[in-house]
C-alpha cells in the first residue's frame, strides 16, 4: 500500500531544508509517526501536522539538525495545503462494507 501524501510531502520538504537522503528523512519521519501510533500510508494532512509541531523537533535535534523547530514550523505550514491525504477507514466502516449492508 502506497504512503500518504502527507506523508510523501513532509519527507520531501525534510530533504530539501535538510542534509538528509531520502532513506533518513522517511525513517526519521516514520519514527515520529510510531511514536504518535499512527502509520505513514494512513496519516492525513491534519494529524501530519500535529506529529511535526509537537514530535519531529526532537527526532531532527537528536539527529544533529541545527534549527529543527523554524524547519519543523516551515513544514507545518506546508502540510496543511496538501489534499488527497488517506482517510482512515474505521472498523465498522470496513465491516459494513464487506458485508453489503
Amino acid at each position: 500500500m502506497a504512503d500518504s501524501a502527507a506523508f510523501d510531502f513532509v519527507c520531501g520538504q525534510l530533504e530539501e531544508l535538510t542534509d538528509f537522503d531520502r532513506l533518513a528523512a522517511r525513517g526519521t519521519v516514520r519514527l515520529a509517526l510510531k511514536q504518535a501510533g499512527l502509520e505513514a500510508r494512513s496519516v492525513s494532512a491534519d494529524q501530519m501536522k500535529i506529529v511535526v509541531e509537537k514530535l519531529l523537533p526532537a527526532e531532527l535535534t537528536a539527529r544533529g539538525v541545527e534549527g529543527a523547530d523554524g524547519i519543523c514550523e516551515s513544514i507545518a505550514d506546508g502540510v496543511s495545503s496538501v489534499s488527497g491525504g488517506a482517510d482512515p477507514e474505521t472498523p465498522d466502516a470496513v465491516f459494513k462494507r464487506l458485508g453489503g449492508s
